[in-house]
Formats: C-alpha cells, structure tokens, sequence
C-alpha cells in the first residue's frame, strides 16, 4: 500500500535563496487563519444556542405561574384572592422591569459576561425561594411567594438586554451569520421564550399526570423547581464566554454624554420603547391567561383540558417566530414589524366582532385563537428585539434595549392588571372577552403606526453605525481612549487643535 507524503496537502516549495520559503509561510498564516476564523463561527454559534437557552427557561418560568394559578385556588381556598392572583403575576414582571433597566446599563459597562453571570444568579435564586416557599399562613406563604418570583424576575429581565444584545452581536461575526442575522436572533429570543409557554403546559401536564390528576401541593413545587434546571446547566457556558468582537472594539466604560446621546437617538429609542409597549400589553395577557380564556368559554374542561388547551395555543406561537424570522431578513425589520401589526389587528377584530359564532365551534376557536397569537409573533414578537438592539451603537446597545424592554414589560404589566376589570364589566363572559380582542386590536394599529414612523432602517452591519456614533462624539469634543470616553479639553494637546 502506498503512502501519502508527510506534507501533501501542502503546495510544492522551491528552495532558493531567492525564495526562501515563502510559500511555507503563506500557506501556515492562511491556514491558521482559517482556523481563527472557524474557532470565531463555533464561538458565535455557541454564544447563540447559550442565550436562546437563557430566555427559554426566562419563558417557562414566566408562563408556569399561569398554569399554577388554579390549583391555588383549589388547595389554598379564599387565601388566593383575585388580588394575590395579580400580584403573583406582576411580581415576576415588575421584577423584569428592574432587571431589564439595572442589566442593560451594567454590560455596558462591565461588559456582556459580568450581566450574564449576574443575571443567572438572580434568577436561580428567586426560583429556589419561590419552590421553597413557606410561612405561618397560607396568606404568608404568598407573600414570599411574590417576593421570590420579584427575585427571579430581576435576574430574568436582565436576560433580556443580556441575551439579545450577545445574540445580536455574535451573529455580526461573520457574513454569513450577518446575513442571517433576523432568523437567528429570531430563534434565539421570542422563538425561546415561545417555546418556554410551551415548555412549561408540557411540564404541568406530566407532573400532575405523575400525581394522578390530584390537586397536590407537590404539583407547582415542582414545577417551579425545574425552572432553576436549565439556568444551572448552562451556567458552566456562560462563565467561559468572552466579551464580542464589537464590544471589545467600541465599548465605552465611563462617562456617558448622555444629553448628547439623546438628542441623536430620542426618534429610534421613543418608537422601539411604544411599539414594545403595544405588543407586551397585548400579547402577555392573552398568553399568560389563555387557559382562563378557554375555560371561561368551555366551562365543561377538566383543569387539565383547559391547560391542554392553553398548550395548543401557545404552541402556534412558534410558526409565527420563525416566519418573522425569515421575512425580517427578507423584507426589513421595522416592515416585518408593521406588517405583522396590522395583520394583528385585523384578525383581532375579526375574531372579537364574530366571537358568538365561533365559539360555537370550540376547535375553530381554538385554532383562530391560535392564529391571532401567531401574527402577533410573526411581527413585533420577533422584530422588537433586533430593532433594539440594531437601532443603536455598541456601546449603547444594552441601555437602550433594556430600557425599551423595560417599558414593554410595563405594558405587559398593565395589561395584565386590567384584563380581569375589562371582562368584569361587562355583563357576560362573552361581552368581555370581545371587548378584551377588540381594545387589545386596536392597541396593535397604534403599534403598527408607531414602528413605521418612528423606528428607522438601519445598516445589517454593527460596524456602520459604530463608526457614525464615534464621528458624532468626536465632533461634539469627545474622543475614545482606551473604552474610556474622554472630553478633549481634558486630553493635552486636543484644546488647540
């Protein structure tokens, strides 16, 4: 059998004085160029998959209390008041609130790694105390409840800013993940939260399958303690993860000027902020209380038909993710975005003026139901974290997300808190629920109408809109020293020039 040469892959080299081994050296530099360049696209790759990872357990931990809702009820009596049924809800999202402001603004300045480790630890926490949780009354075991499930969401709205700006910014590695960049930061944030919802109607259905279908305290134990599962998993990633390539580039560690930062990105950051706001109150509600909604128009469903039921819905969410994904590479963000706005309303009023027919049929109302959700997906759900994260330079990228993350978490906040009052109101469940489609429908025209007036059409490349942020310090008298932003009159020399 013959044997291959040593080096035969390796181009022929002539041995001269002339020459002298030049072509050796070309071939080692390009060769460990393409190496640099595949460690770059695994690093890129795995730092994607780690963040999409983050906000599907961020996913399941906000839906699970939804599904857990019922058995409190039914184990704990008069003890869970409509009024601590809001509080449990809202204290995972007020929670996210503060995380999404105190996380954006930290990896901007500690960098990407310091937010991600901070974060985990926040929510592993709150989910250990919320499993946990105790007291000398069921009214007391409620209240630590709440403020373990604030505790979790804190660390879990710092995912927010955390995973979608190292989303974003790894998929800039390279071109071809460039060129991809709307499906896999699509992926990578609503599609997992997305799949969190469902995520977490699967877990409640198997466990209380495993408890016989009996109401049992030990049903939403462990259901809220698998959510620390996943964030303890992938822990060990997340610790060996660097910083990105553009944050090491264009990060600025101190000294912010801020008026300055305003008066060029007040139009980017005000329709980012409204149009996150518009989508939150509409689509948390409907998602988290799905099941509500099923019952209420279902009143025969057993509580696991109706959390069945809920995981249908939320599983059309999926499709939507990924055909957002596609046309925001396709098409643009900000026309994905309003496209899928509209969509929205016009099949909201659609299903909220025909409700009494349609829910004369229950799996036609199940799939329209489903539907609607998807659309909501297919453009603001997908678009509104890469319009956040693309609409601003690097070193602005987490406070800006975080704070438009923040506001559409008090929009979920809010809808969430009046969703009851509205049906309430009304004289018949029925009456409430078409006035709950037809305000959350039009809620979703003023989003459409804000994305495409307000939020612009940017460059597919970091890069472009680095450099114009740094022009525009400097010829506003700021210059870049080391990450550090320095003010010329401070930096001799600078004041004559």
């Amino acid at each position: 059998m013959a044997v291959a040469p040593e080096n035969a892959a390796m181009p022929a080299i002539k041995d001269s004085k002339d020459q002298p081994n030049e072509t050796v050296a070309s071939y080692t530099e390009s060769h460990e160029t393409d190496e640099i360049a595949q460690v770059g696209r695994r690093t890129s790759v795995l730092n994607v998959v780690v963040s999409g990872m983050a906000l599907f357990s961020d996913g399941y931990n906000a839906q699970i209390i939804g599904y857990m809702e019922p058995f409190f009820s039914v184990l704990y009596g008069n003890a869970m008041s409509s009024t601590i049924k809001s509080r449990l809800s809202n204290s995972y999202l007020i929670g996210e609130i503060f995380g999404m402001l105190f996380f954006g603004v930290l990896i901007d300045r500690l960098g990407r790694r310091t937010g991600i480790v901070a974060a985990t630890a926040f929510l592993v926490l709150g989910v250990v105390l919320a499993t946990a949780a105790h007291g000398r009354s069921n009214l007391g075991m409620f209240w630590m409840m709440i403020v373990a499930r604030g505790v979790a969401g804190f660390g879990a709205g710092g995912e927010y800013p955390v995973c979608a700006t190292n989303a974003t910014e790894a998929s800039d590695e390279t071109s071809k993940l460039r060129k991809n960049r709307g499906f896999l930061v699509a992926l990578t944030t609503d599609f997992s939260v997305d799949l969190g919802f469902v995520a977490a109607g699967i877990v409640a259905l198997i466990v209380l399958a495993c408890y016989h279908q009996h109401s049992s305290e030990g049903v939403w134990r462990v259901c809220f303690g698998l959510g620390f599962v996943l964030p303890v998993a992938i822990c060990f990633f997340r610790l060996r993860m660097i910083d990105s390539t553009q944050y090491r580039k264009h990060s600025i560690k101190s000294q912010y000027p801020y008026w300055l930062i305003l008066k060029r990105y007040w139009r980017p950051m005000l329709g980012t902020c409204l149009a996150w706001f518009c989508y939150d109150f509409v689509s948390y509600p409907f998602g988290l209380f799905s099941s509500t909604i099923i019952s209420q128009l279902n009143s025969s469903n057993t509580t696991v038909q109706n959390i069945g039921y809920g995981t249908v819905i939320n599983c059309f969410y999926l499709p939507g993710c990924l055909l957002g994904g596609l046309l925001m590479d396709r098409i643009g963000r900000k026309q994905t975005m309003t496209l899928g706005f509209f969509l929205w309303a016009i099949w909201g009023f659609i299903l909220g003026g025909a409700l009494h027919p349609i829910q004369t049929v229950f799996p036609l109302f199940v799939v329209m139901y489903g539907i609607f959700n998807a659309l909501g997906e297919m453009g603001p759900g997908v678009a509104t974290f890469l319009c956040a994260a693309e609409s601003f330079p690097t070193p602005l990228r987490g406070h800006f997300l975080g704070w438009a993350a923040a506001v559409g978490k008090a929009g979920a906040s809010i809808g969430t808190e009046v969703f009851t009052p509205i049906q309430n109101s009304f004289d018949s469940d029925e009456k409430g629920q078409q006035a709950v489609f037809l305000i959350g429908s039009a809620f979703t025209v003023v989003g459409g109408l804000i994305s495409w007036y307000f939020i612009p059409d940017m460059s597919r490349e970091l890069e472009t809109e680095d450099v114009r942020f740094k022009a525009y310090l400097e010829e506003n008298g700021y210059t870049y020293q080391d990450g550090v932003l320095v003010s010329k009159k401070n930096v001799p020399g600078e004041e004559q020039k």
